[in-house]
C-alpha cells in the first residue's frame, strides 16, 4: 500500500512510495503531527543516484518491523537533498558538526521546531564494524526523548545557536599575489603520482581545473620546452607549512591541469564506451568509480575539456556531450539529473566487463585485443572478476578501436539500464548550457548549440513563474519549489552563454532579471550572499555556504554571472557587486582553494579584465575561424553576431573591416585596433600584448 509520497514529483520520493514506512515530506503538517503526538521528527535525506541511500531502503525502510518500530515512535520525514537544497544544507551541517563528517544517506532527528539533537548517516540493519544498527540507535533516541528530555533539549539548543552563528567572512581582495598562494598550497596536496589532489575517494576537481586553465594563461606558465618536471619544481619548494610570498614553480598550474584532465579521462572515472564521467573514483588512481553519472559533473567537465583542446579533450568533450544528449535529454528539451549506479540491484553491473564477454562479442582475436587495449584482466580490476574499461594509451589501429567500441556499445546497450532521476534541476541545466555552447562553438557541432537553446527555452519559459525561478520540474511540470542562489547563478550563466553564441539580446535581458533578483533578495550585508532568499521559507538557520562542492556555490555562480553580464554591458554596479562578493571568500581561497575553484576562477578573470571580445561579421568560415580563436582564450569574454547587431552593448559600432569577418578585443576599458585575421587575433590575446 503506497504512503503519502505516492503523490510526490520527485523520483527519489516515489522510489520510497511503496515503504511501510509512514512517510511525510517536508511540510508544516508533519511537524504539527509530531507536537499531536509528541514524538521526535526522523528526518532522512538522500538522492535517486545515491548507492547507499538505496542499500539503507532495503535493508531498513523496507523492514516491515523497522517501519512498524518508526512508525509507532517517530515521524518519518523524507528529503530529496537535490530538490529541497536549503533543507539539506542545514542538515549537513549539523551533521557534520556533530560527527565530523557527511554524506548521503544523512539521517537526522529533531525536535518539534526542527533542531537537530542527533545526526548520521548510513546505519546498517545489524551491528557491523563498530556500529550500531538502525534499530539500535531508534531505540536509544526513543529513550533518550522520553526520559532524557533535559539532554535533548540543551543539545539542540546548543547546535541551533551555532548554526545561526554569522558566517565567518574576511574580506580582502583575490590579488595575483593571493592567486598565486593558492597554486602553491594546490601543488601541496596535488598527487605526484596519480595526478588529482588528495587521497582517495577522488573527485573530479572541475573548477579547481578551470582555475588552474586560466591562472596558466595569464601567468604565461604554458609548458616550455626544457622546463623541470612538475615533481622536480614542487619538491624544491617550501612546504604548505611554510607559506612562501614567491610565485609558484614554473609551469606548476599548467601541469596540475595537464596531468589530471589526462589521468582523468583515460581511467574509468570516463565511460571509455558511451562516453560520460561517473561522480567519483573509489581510488586515487582513478581505476574504479562510483558508477552513478551526474548532470552537474558532465556538464561542467565537458566545458572544461573543450576549453582545454588537444586531441583528447576534443574526444572526451565530444563523448561527454554525446552522453547528455543521448542519454540525459528529456522530451521538453532539458535535462535529466543522473544516472543510478546499480542496474538489478548491483554496482556498476552495466558497465564492467569480463575478459569471456569481450571474447563473447567479439571473437577471440578482438577480444583479447580489447581486454589489452581497455586493461580487462582475468583477476579483474573492480568486482567478481569483472574490470572497468580503461585507455590508458591510444593503439595504432584508430579504425580498429571505433570498430570494438561500436560493437561493444552495441552489446551493452542490450543489458539492464541503470534507472534515471528524469527531473529538471535549474541550476545544473544552466552549467550545461554553458558546457554545451562551449563545445558546440569549438567543435563546430551546430547540434550541441541547438540543445543549449532548448534547454534555455525551456528555463525560461517553464521554471521562471510570475518573475521568480524555480528549481525542478519534470515531464513538463514546474515544481513548487524556489530557486535557491546556486540556480540563479548557473541558469544566469547559462542564458549569458546563450546571449554570447546568438547575439540575442532577448539572453541578456533575462539573465540580467535574475542577477537583479540575486542582487536583491540574496545579498548580505557585507557583500556576500545567503544561498536562500530574505523571503524563502524560515529553517532553523539561513544557509550560507560559500565553498564549492561538487557544483558551483551559489556565491562563486553568481560571481561569475556577474562578471560576464558586466563584460558585456558596461554597467559598473555589476562588477562592483562581483568584486565585493569574491571579496568575501579571500580566507577560504587562501586556506583551502580545492573548496573556491570557481571564485578563484572568477577572480583570474577579474583580474584579467576580464577580456572583451566581439566578433562580428557574415556567417562563414572566415567568422568561425575568429570565433574559435577567441574562444580558445580561457575566461574571455566572446560574443558573436552579424555586424550592426547593437542590442548587447558590447557590439555597438562594431563592423566588418574591408567586407571581412573582424575581431574587436577590449581589456581594462581599453580597446585594440580590429583584426581579421587568426593571426593577428591570436597575437593580440597572447599574455605579453
Amino acid at each position: 500500500m503506497a504512503n503519502r509520497l505516492a503523490s510526490a514529483t520527485s523520483p527519489y520520493l516515489l522510489q520510497h512510495a511503496e515503504n511501510p514506512v509512514d512517510w511525510w515530506e517536508w511540510e508544516p503538517e508533519a511537524f504539527a503531527e509530531a507536537r499531536r503526538r509528541d514524538a521526535p521528527v526522523l528526518l532522512s535525506v538522500g538522492y535517486a543516484a545515491c548507492h547507499w541511500c538505496h542499500v539503507m531502503a532495503h535493508e531498513s525502510f523496507e523492514d516491515d518491523a523497522t517501519a512498524a518500530y518508526l512508525n509507532e515512535h517517530f515521524v518519518s520525514i523524507k528529503v530529496d537533498r537535490e530538490e529541497r537544497p536549503d533543507v539539506d544544507a542545514v542538515y549537513m551541517q549539523a551533521t557534520t558538526s556533530m560527527t565530523g563528517h557527511g554524506g548521503w544517506p544523512m539521517t537526522c532527528v529533531l525536535d518539534h521546531d526542527g533542531n537537530p539533537f542527533f545526526a548520521g548517516t548510513y546505519f546498517p540493519d545489524q551491528p557491523r564494524h563498530g556500529q550500531p544498527s538502525f534499530r539500535q540507535v531508534l531505540e536509544a533516541l526513543t529513550d533518550a526523548w522520553r526520559n532524557r528530555g533535559d539532554d535533548v533539549r540543551r543539545v539542540a539548543g546548543t547546535l541551533r545557536e551555532h548554526l545561526n552563528q554569522a558566517t565567518a567572512s574576511t574580506s580582502g581582495a583575490l590579488t595575483a599575489e593571493v592567486l598565486d598562494q593558492a597554486v602553491r598550497t594546490l601543488g601541496g596536496e596535488f598527487d605526484m603520482g596519480a595526478a588529482g589532489f588528495g587521497d582517495a575517494p577522488k573527485f573530479p576537481p572541475s573548477m579547481v581545473l578551470e582555475f588552474l586553465l586560466r591562472h596558466a594563461d595569464r601567468t604565461q606558465s604554458v609548458g616550455e620546452e626544457g622546463s623541470r618536471s612538475v615533481v622536480e619544481e614542487v619538491a624544491q619548494q617550501p612546504s604548505r607549512n611554510q607559506p612562501s610570498r614567491n610565485q609558484p614553480p614554473r609551469n606548476q598550474a599548467r601541469q596540475m591541469l595537464d596531468a589530471t584532465c589526462t589521468a582523468m579521462s583515460r581511467g574509468g572515472l570516463y565511460d571509455q564506451l558511451g562516453g560520460g564521467f561517473a561522480r567519483y573514483s573509489v581510488d586515487r588512481r582513478w581505476v574504479v568509480p562510483h558508477f552513478e553519472k551526474m548532470l552537474y559533473d558532465n556538464a561542467q567537465l565537458l566545458g572544461l575539456y573543450a576549453r582545454w583542446g588537444g586531441p583528447v579533450g576534443e574526444r572526451v568533450a565530444r563523448g561527454t556531450a554525446d552522453f547528455m544528449l543521448r542519454e540525459l535529454r528529456t522530451p521538453e528539451g532539458g535535462f535529466a539529473s543522473a544516472l543510478d549506479a546499480d542496474s538489478e540491484g548491483v554496482e556498476g553491473k552495466f558497465y564492467a566487463w569480463t575478459p569471456a564477454q569481450l571474447v563473447e562479442v567479439l571473437g577471440a582475436d578482438d577480444g583479447a585485443w580489447a581486454a589489452r587495449v581497455f586493461e580487462v584482466t582475468e583477476a579483474g580490476t573492480f568486482e567478481h572478476g569483472a574490470s572497468t574499461l580503461q585507455l590508458l594509451a591510444d593503439p595504432e589501429d584508430a579504425g580498429r578501436l571505433a570498430d570494438v567500441r561500436t560493437r561493444l556499445m552495441a552489446a551493452r546497450d542490450l543489458r539492464v539500464r541503470p534507472a534515471l532521476d528524469d527531473k529538471v534541476v535549474a541550476a545544473w541545466n544552466g552549467l550545461a548550457i554553458s558546457g554545451l555552447c562551449d563545445a558546440g562553438r569549438l567543435l563546430g557541432v551546430e547540434a550541441y548549440v541547438a540543445a543549449a537553446e532548448a534547454a534555455g527555452r525551456l528555463l525560461a519559459e517553464l521554471h521562471v513563474t510570475d518573475g521568480r525561478l524555480r528549481r525542478v520540474s519534470r515531464g513538463g511540470v514546474v515544481g513548487q519549489h524556489a530557486g535557491v542562489l546556486e540556480d540563479l547563478g548557473c541558469v544566469a550563466s547559462g542564458f549569458l552563454s546563450l546571449a554570447q553564441v546568438t547575439g540575442d539580446a532577448l539572453w541578456l535581458e533575462r539573465a540580467g532579471a535574475l542577477l537583479d533578483d540575486a542582487l536583491d533578495r540574496f545579498r548580505a550585508e557585507d557583500g556576500g550572499f545567503h544561498d536562500t532568499a530574505d523571503d524563502a521559507e524560515a529553517l532553523i538557520a539561513r544557509p550560507r555556504d560559500p565553498g564549492d562542492n561538487a557544483s558551483p556555490s551559489g556565491l562563486s555562480s553568481v560571481v561569475q554571472a556577474l562578471t560576464t553580464y558586466h563584460a558585456l554591458t558596461g554597467l559598473g554596479r555589476y562588477r562592483d557587486a562581483a568584486e565585493r562578493a569574491v571579496a568575501t571568500v579571500s580566507t577560504l581561497a587562501q586556506r583551502a582553494p580545492r573548496f573556491a575553484g570557481w571564485s578563484l576562477a572568477a577572480a583570474e578573470a577579474l583580474l584579467a579584465g576580464p577580456l572583451e571580445i566581439a566578433v562580428v561579421g557574415t556567417p562563414g568560415p572566415a567568422r568561425d575561424a575568429l570565433e574559435v580563436a577567441a574562444r580558445r582564450k580561457p575566461g574571455a569574454v566572446v560574443v558573436v553576431a552579424e555586424a550592426g547587431s547593437a542590442a548587447i552593448p558590447l557590439l555597438e559600432g562594431r563592423t566588418e573591416v574591408d567586407g571581412r569577418p573582424a575581431a574587436y578585443v577590449c581589456r581594462a576599458m581599453v580597446c585594440d585596433r580590429p583584426v581579421t585575421s587568426v593571426k593577428d587575433l591570436e597575437r593580440t590575446l597572447s599574455p605579453a600584448h
